[in-house]
């Protein structure tokens, strides 16, 4: 009998349907690079990245989407394994790896002698979802969604949650914040990202990230420091996410990291539930 080795390459376009049906097996996990594959297809140029499969047994099993973000999909030590090698032949182009917990931390201790030290890493960041909001949350009804002329309101909160969210200003970056700023103007231009304004600037502020059939990712929540405290951001989410459950997707998530207690107990109160546990590392 004929045994064919694992193999790892980058997946054709021709291969969607395989694709996706790794990714089906945690819909919610793996919300974002379903929704790029679902917009982008599989090209590398339209996906702005590669999306590399491991095959067993001839068969698709595991997928690593490698652009800006380097993430595991499915992948158990075999599959990490082999990943890891083809991250090292090709070298570090990725600001960031991130993914299942236990994948990323596998990933990472065979990166880490090559690629470290890291900036940062975030070992335990919960993952949580929710299908509705609680009958006792009110939602804010100032919260709506900001339009294509409000870049002006909406560019120095998403940079001050960024920056605080992060450790460094996405302007800092080597084309000047250029692409962050067509990030931002995308989300908006989307109809995507929700604030309350007062007085002429942004108090709080939530984006709807990826979107596939199944499930919407929440991103980017911010409230202003002086703001914080007063429930704004109780309010101000349950709008977020009545929007989303009923425009968007049946399942809307969202991950923080695990000392974020504030932020924690906001979305506990609005009904999110632990679905499981990612890890970032940041460089």
């Amino acid at each position: 009998m004929l045994i064919t080795p694992p193999t790892t390459r980058v997946i054709a376009p021709t291969e969607m349907a395989d694709a996706l049906a790794v990714l089906q097996r945690e819909p919610v996990a793996n919300a974002f690079v379903t929704a790029r594959v679902l917009e982008s297809g599989l090209d590398p140029i339209r996906l702005g990245g590669q999306m590399w499969g491991w095959y067993h047994r001839g068969r698709l099993d595991a997928l690593c989407y490698a652009g800006a973000n380097l993430v595991p999909v499915g992948a158990g030590p075999a599959a990490v394994r082999a990943f890891a090698e083809r991250a090292l032949r090709q070298g570090r182009r990725c600001s960031s790896i991130v993914g299942p917990a236990d994948a990323t931390a596998d990933l990472w201790s065979h990166l880490e002698p090559h690629w470290g030290p890291a900036r940062e890493l975030r070992p335990r960041q919960l993952l949580m979802a929710t299908r509705t909001v609680p009958p006792g949350i009110r939602p804010d009804p100032a919260v709506r969604a900001m339009r294509k002329g409000e870049m002006d309101l909406v560019l120095p909160a998403a940079v001050a949650m960024f920056t605080e969210e992060v450790g460094i200003s996405p302007l800092a970056a080597e084309d000047g914040g250029l692409t962050y700023q067509a990030r931002v103007a995308e989300t908006v231009g989307a109809g995507r990202c929700f604030a309350r304004v007062e007085d002429g600037r942004i108090v709080f502020k939530a984006e709807i990230g990826a979107v596939t059939p199944q499930v919407c990712q929440l991103q980017g929540v911010w409230t202003a420091p002086e703001y914080r405290g007063r429930g704004l951001a109780t309010a101000g989410m349950a709008a977020v996410v009545r929007h989303a459950l009923t425009a968007t997707a049946p399942v809307v998530s969202l991950y923080v990291n695990d000392f974020n207690a504030p932020a924690l107990a906001v979305y506990r109160r609005l009904g999110f539930t632990e679905t499981g546990t990612l890890m970032s590392v940041l460089f």
